[in-house]
């Protein structure tokens, strides 16, 4: 371990630290057609595994441990090396396992499939073809990454290290210019080089808010005080979101070099991360990436010899979700409750502890090392004209490939959903995505081909949010959706301001009442009025964004909302107060096996006779029709 003061320092650890990753380089120029194993002369293997916690919640680490235990048994550990790298993004077919040179890449692997890959695929040259990758469009085995759909139409900048390096060994992050951006601004450039070099590049933050973060540093950097603060937001609460969350797993040193940049630009000389503490192995891996920094002079004092001090510090948040909102994420940090305050003063004047505070979320900082390496021009030719450079998104819900993606600005929904995520599941109809989490919209068919960008998505009545993509197909009933982003809302808010506070506890009430079947047209005027007034009075970004869920299927699924207050009817069959359970008699056979399991005793009827369900006991669970094997039991 060497303390680096140097440019040639750096460039000296990155030479002897490229060796171990030109194997995984290389692998992208190759077809997972080649040869492979050891068997046919390939001198050395590298064995990848997902290591994030989706993965490992599959076991990963219990593979990564089996895979050793085969190579040790065949005596060829100094020929093959099993590293556990961060997410693949390919949550639904993970945990997932890449053999390099050859680039073949394995799917859905267990540990009982271990001692198989090494001893077919690495000892003999044979690829395991029932863990590859089946195209549902071709039904053919896809070998490689690189030829398959999902892959395709990203293009990973922020993610860009994910699943190729080791998160724990600094040297692999080094090894891929990692840390160059920071020597080259600290020894060549000036703190309003850095800016003005983000300016140009349009990079705007990918926390929900797309402020432009040029911007929003040079007025941190404008402010006078004897001490100024960095914070990386890793607050990330959205249902279904994951994106920060990976690329703390995957890639912390990205975090902690463009913190430090940031650090640089500002002024600043103290860091600090607010995670939630529901994050244990990205808190583990930043810790280790925190403390390989400052052993490596990366953080701490006298930075490469420049005469710039700084370091990270790692605070705890509880879950709240309103502690997204920066002024909110600061007075916990401050130990006082999470509420959000009026702006002006914004962080930038008068953050934590009364000082210049600069808040980035984890994405915007991930892109901050490479646009400083490649240039304004260059990230600014990706995207649109006022969207530039990639988005991260967590696909989800009732899609083929849920997974972490990077696209480009101006993809559109269609070929998110259709060619990356590989259309809908189980072969149902699309029927909404849900873009920007809880304080995002639905979108509906006709915005399929809507490019997705800042403006665009606020032009639909949506939003980009953080990052957050659920998928809903026919089954789902968009009443009951609203209803579900509305009471997260209700239990995450701070209580601060009365239209957050009552308003969306009234609007909540109003949902309650429609989906239990006693609801009126002239409520749902009353949603569309309520809806607008927290709009225009919430004191911050989340109240104010908080009935756009409501609003939006209002507009895009009226016609719903009329049969659930006009004829009492669920369409999907999801208000329990408007479906009931009915038995066919002419495909009930009397076996009883529902009768056996309801657990309200609700069915009757003599053995091999027909049964009737008695609708006012009956609690609606579902048991009957999952236990029924002749599809007799249908919902009404």
């Amino acid at each position: 371990m060497k303390h680096l003061s140097s440019i040639q320092d750096l460039l000296q650890v990155k030479e002897q630290a490229s060796n171990a990753l030109k194997l995984r380089q290389q692998s992208d120029k190759q077809t997972s057609e080649e040869t492979c194993g050891l068997a046919v002369g390939t001198p050395h293997l590298q064995i990848l595994i997902c290591g994030g916690t989706g993965c490992k919640a599959s076991e990963s680490h219990v593979i990564a441990e089996r895979l050793q235990q085969a190579l040790e048994r065949h005596q060829i550990t100094d020929k093959v090396d099993v590293i556990t790298t961060g997410c693949f993004g390919f949550c639904e077919k993970g945990p997932i396992v890449k053999v390099i040179p050859d680039n073949t890449f394995y799917t859905q692997v267990t540990p009982a499939d271990a001692d198989e890959i090494v001893d077919e695929h690495i000892v003999a040259g044979r690829k395991l073809q029932r863990l590859l990758y089946v195209d549902p469009k071709t039904e053919k085995a896809v070998s490689d990454s690189k030829h398959m759909d999902f892959y395709r139409k990203q293009m990973r900048i922020a993610l860009r290290n994910c699943g190729l390096i080791d998160p724990e060994n600094i040297e692999e992050y080094i090894a891929q210019d990692g840390y160059a951006a920071l020597a080259d601004s600290l020894l060549n450039r000036q703190p309003a080089d850095v800016v003005d070099l983000l300016k140009r590049s349009g990079l705007r933050g990918r926390g929900g808010g797309g402020f432009p973060t040029g911007l929003k540093w040079e007025l941190a950097g404008k402010s006078q005080a004897d001490q100024k603060y960095v914070v990386c937001n890793a607050d990330e609460g959205d249902p279904g979101a994951f994106m920060d969350r990976s690329i703390m797993e995957g890639d912390p040193h990205s975090i902690i070099e463009a913190m430090t940049l940031c650090g640089y630009s500002i002024g600043a000389s103290q860091g600090l991360v607010y995670i939630r503490a529901e994050y244990p192995l990205a808190i583990q891996r930043l810790k280790i990436a925190i403390g390989q920094a400052r052993q490596y002079g990366l953080l701490g004092k006298n930075i490469f010899g420049s005469g710039f001090h700084f370091d990270i510090e790692i605070r705890y948040g509880a879950g709240a979700f309103v502690c997204g909102e920066e002024t909110a994420l600061i007075h916990s940090m401050e130990g006082k409750r999470g509420e959000p305050t009026l702006k002006p003063p914004f962080p930038a004047e008068a953050g934590y502890l009364g000082k210049p505070t600069n808040v980035n979320n984890v994405e915007t900082f991930a892109n901050v090392p490479v646009i400083l390496q490649r240039g304004a021009e260059w990230f600014a030719s990706i995207g649109t004209a006022k969207s530039k450079g990639t988005k991260v998104f967590a696909l989800a819900g009732k899609i083929n490939n849920v997974g972490l993606i990077e696209v480009p600005m101006g993809t559109t929904l269609r070929e998110v959903i259709y060619e990356i995520g590989g259309g809908i599941k189980g072969g149902k109809r699309f029927k909404a995505v849900q873009t920007g989490g809880p304080s995002g919209g639905c979108l509906t068919e006709k915005h399929l081909d809507t490019p997705i960008d800042f403006d665009n998505l606020l032009a639909e009545g949506s939003m980009m949010g953080s990052g957050g993509m659920i998928v809903m197909d026919e089954d789902d009933c968009m009443v009951s959706v609203a209803r579900f982003y509305l009471d997260f809302t209700v239990e995450e808010s701070c209580g601060k301001c009365n239209p957050c506070r009552i308003g969306n506890k009234r609007l909540l009430e109003l949902l309650d009442k429609i989906t239990a079947g006693r609801g009126t047209e002239e409520d749902l005027d009353t949603l569309s009025t309520l809806g607008k007034v927290i709009k225009d009075t919430a004191l911050c970004g989340l109240g104010q964004t908080s009935p756009n869920p409501v609003l939006s299927t209002l507009a895009n699924f009226r016609e719903e909302y009329l049969e659930h207050v006009r004829d009492k009817h669920c369409r999907a069959h999801q208000c329990k107060s408007m479906m009931s359970y009915v038995i066919d008699p002419t495909l009930c056979i009397g076996c009883r096996l529902c009768a056996k399991h309801c657990p309200a005793n609700a069915i009757a009827g003599e053995l091999k006779q027909p049964h009737t369900i008695d609708t006012d006991a009956c609690i609606k669970c579902g048991v009957c029709v999952s236990r029924c094997k002749f599809k007799a039991i249908t919902v009404a």
